[in-house]
């Protein structure tokens, strides 16, 4: 006999064997197949660019997918206004195990105006992990300020993206992803730069906390795990890249190491130039400053980073490293491992995440208009305390509301259920003190007399009482 509690059980054991992770280490040598691939936003809009800006389709604010073939040009159509910077970011995916090579496989993102002028500074995310394909992101961007001449009139303009690479590398098609932000302006006064000499450049020593924490790594942007100021842990297998995401307020800073431990086989050896990386993207998705990737012998090895602090001048400063670190919200971290880490770590390698949010948070520099991108609230530190994806956090906010709802729910339910036993009792206490007759006698002092047994009315009260409110409640 299949009872309740028997369901119960074995959902209790599904949703147990769901949540089991499946770790690197429970597989075989790491493979191209098996390494996981960029995750593409959910929801985001498919689109395809065109070989000339007569042609190319509109694209508006938010997540957008397409690919891209070796010296392939794409052209993406946008209207700005006047007052607004804009931020045209792209990823490029390529799938792992893709033949690329180092500093000649690129993409070349600028955004035109209609007279074909270039705003601003092109970018140019190149790979250079030792023949290594790994996820590749950057912007171009049209900017509105007072220091700026060209591209500050509203119109049609043009982001393009251009592919380069040598006939030596592979010619696979690459996934491309799209995001378009907007910036809004400031309601006061736009801060200067920031002076030379107002913060540290030496790198301090990274965190030493005792305990380390569990971080889940993403395949990309959109699923990238939280990760606050502390040591996390987590698995990477070769050829694979992992990100995170840390939230950085206005005027605080990130000191990073990422750290890959001994080998434990000594039958393994050799020098391996370029190994683990490390990389880091601002709110908008622009790099900042260049991955550094370090080599390993089967010691200890670490890649660092550390950055300027966030401030809004910063994107005045002619250093690329600085002129990133332009707004708060989202930073996110890239580490990847070359595919020939697999004869050090067959299977996978134990990752140690140092991440350290220096400074104190400073008030913002004050946005026109409110904006979730740039800023960053109590919920975003509580969900990187508890090392949450976007979509946990956004799950686990859900599964609160709904909770809530129940509540809400069960309350009203009560209530009723509280107001009908009222009237119940109302209608049996009515009941029974009606007479039997007409002209029944009062008893002593003119109260009504009770009968010595119970009417029709008083029984059918009775059984309301015991059976169901009273018809038309």
């Amino acid at each position: 006999m299949v009872t309740g509690r028997t369901t119960y059980r074995g959902i209790a054991v599904l949703a147990a064997l769901a949540a089991v992770p499946i770790l690197p280490g429970a597989v075989g040598v790491a493979s191209a197949d098996a390494v996981p691939h960029y995750r593409m936003a959910e929801g985001a809009t498919k689109t395809e660019g065109s070989s000339s800006a007569a042609h190319a389709p509109q694209l508006k604010p938010g997540l957008h997918t397409d690919s891209i073939k070796r010296g392939e040009q794409k052209w993406y159509a946008v209207n700005l206004d006047a007052r607004t910077s804009a931020y045209f970011s792209a990823v490029a995916a390529p799938p792992p195990g893709t033949k690329v090579e180092d500093y000649g496989d690129k993409l070349t993102l600028t955004v035109q105006d209609s007279d074909g002028t270039t705003c601003g500074s092109e970018a140019r995310p190149s790979f250079n992990g030792g023949g290594m394909a790994y996820p590749i992101a950057d912007y171009a961007t049209r900017r509105i300020g007072a220091d700026r001449t060209e591209c500050q009139k509203a119109g049609p303009y043009y982001l393009v993206i251009t592919r380069e690479g040598s006939a030596t590398s592979g010619p696979d098609t690459w996934p491309l992803e799209l995001n378009y932000l907007n910036e809004p302006p400031l309601e006061g006064n736009t801060p200067a730069k920031p002076g030379k000499g107002l913060w540290s450049t030496a790198t301090p020593a990274p965190r030493t906390d005792t305990t380390k924490r569990s971080a889940k790594g993403g395949t990309g942007f959109n699923d990238a795990g939280s990760v606050a100021t502390g040591v996390w842990k987590d698995r990477i297998r070769p050829g694979e890249t992992r990100f995170y995401r840390v939230p950085v307020d206005w005027g605080q800073r990130l000191n990073l190491s990422a750290e890959l431990p001994n080998a434990t086989s000594a039958k393994a050896t050799g020098f391996l130039p370029r190994v683990l990386g490390l990389s880091v993207h601002n709110p908008a998705r622009g790099v900042v400053g260049n991955p550094s990737f370090v080599s390993y012998t089967g010691k200890p090895a670490a890649a660092k980073e550390f950055t300027a602090p966030v401030d809004y001048g910063n994107r005045f400063d002619s250093t690329g490293s600085v002129n990133a670190m332009r707004f708060a919200g989202w930073y996110y971290l890239e580490v990847s491992l070359h595919p020939d880490a697999a004869q050090y770590f067959p299977e996978a390698a134990e990752l140690t995440l140092r991440v350290d949010v220096r400074g104190t948070a400073k008030p913002g520099p004050g946005y026109a208009e409110p904006t979730r991108v740039f800023s960053v609230t109590p919920e975003d530190r509580e969900t990187a305390e508890k090392g949450q994806s976007a979509q946990e956090a956004s799950k686990s906010g859900t599964l609160m509301t709904v909770a809530y709802a129940g509540i809400g729910t069960g309350v009203v339910l009560l209530v009723g259920l509280g107001a009908w036993t009222l009237v119940a009792r109302r209608s049996a206490a009515g009941a029974a003190a009606t007479p039997a007759g007409p002209g029944t006698a009062g008893g002593p002092g003119g109260q009504p007399s009770l009968p010595e047994q119970s009417t029709d009315s008083t029984q059918q009260a009775l059984q309301n009482r015991q059976f169901g409110p009273p018809q038309g409640w």
